[in-house]
C-alpha cells in the first residue's frame, strides 16, 4: 500500500508551510513543499536565460532539475547545482515568478513525478496548491488553509523584514492579491479546495492554535 499522505493547501501567508513543517516533525514523516520546486525551476529558467512564458523550455528545465533538500531543524535548505539558493527562493520576486512557471501546464506535468516520489514510507506532508485537488487525490487527509490578504501581507511583512528584506506592506498587498488571481484563474489545476478538504480560516488564530486543530484531525483520522 503508498504511503499515507496529508494534504495542505492553501494561498501564501496562511501559515501552511510553518504547519507543515510541526506536521511533519510530530509524526517523523517526509516533507514535501512543492512550492520551492517551483520557485526552483523559475530561479533556474531565469539563470539560463529562458524566458518564463516559454513552456517547453522550462518544462525541460524543469525535467531534470539539479535540485537538493538539506533538512535542518528550522527549515529545508534548497541547493541549486550544488549552490544554496534559499534565501534566493524565498523573496517576493521568487514567488511572483514561479507563480507564472506554475501556470504552464508542460512544467506541471514536468514537476508531477518528482512530486509523487517525495511519497515514501512512514508517511509525507505535502505542502502546496493543488496537492489535494491533483497530486495526491487520494490523500488520508486534506486541509485547506487560508486567510485575509491584509492578514497574510502583515505576516509576510514581518517575516521579510526580519531577514532585512525591504518591502513596503501596500506593495505586499497588491503583490499578494495578484498572485491569488493567477493561481485561481489558471487554467490547469487552479488554487482551490478539493472537494474533500477541510477549511480553516487562520485570519485569527496563531501557529500554535492551527497545529493543535490540524493535530486533532490527524487523530480522529487514525493516522497519529
Amino acid at each position: 500500500m503508498a504511503a499515507p499522505v496529508i494534504a495542505i493547501d492553501g494561498p501564501s501567508g496562511t501559515g501552511k508551510g510553518t504547519i507543515a513543517r510541526l506536521l511533519k516533525a510530530w509524526l517523523g514523516w517526509h516533507l514535501l513543499d512543492s512550492g520551492a520546486l517551483y520557485r526552483v525551476t523559475a530561479c533556474h529558467a531565469e539563470a539560463r536565460g529562458v524566458a518564463l512564458d516559454d513552456a517547453q523550455a522550462v518544462a525541460a528545465l524543469a525535467l531534470n532539475l539539479p535540485v537538493g533538500f538539506v533538512e535542518h531543524p528550522a527549515d529545508t535548505h534548497v541547493l541549486l547545482e550544488g549552490v544554496d539558493v534559499t534565501d534566493r527562493i524565498r523573496s517576493e520576486a521568487a514567488g511572483a515568478a514561479a507563480s507564472r512557471v506554475a501556470a504552464l501546464g508542460p512544467v506541471r506535468d514536468a514537476l508531477l513525478a518528482r512530486q509523487r516520489a517525495f511519497r515514501q514510507p512512514p508517511g509525507l506532508v505535502a505542502d502546496g496548491r493543488d496537492m489535494g485537488t491533483v497530486v495526491f487525490p487520494d490523500a488520508e487527509l486534506k486541509i485547506y488553509l487560508t486567510a485575509s490578504a491584509e492578514e497574510r501581507a502583515r505576516r509576510r511583512y514581518k517575516q521579510l523584514n526580519e531577514k532585512g528584506m525591504g518591502v513596503t506592506f501596500p506593495q505586499l498587498i497588491e503583490d499578494i492579491a495578484e498572485r491569488d488571481r493567477r493561481d485561481e484563474q489558471r487554467a490547469i489545476a487552479p488554487l482551490k479546495p478539493a472537494t474533500d478538504a477541510i477549511i480553516l480560516d487562520t485570519t485569527d488564530s496563531d501557529i500554535a492554535t492551527v497545529v493543535d486543530h490540524v493535530k486533532r484531525l490527524v487523530r480522529k483520522t487514525g493516522l497519529a
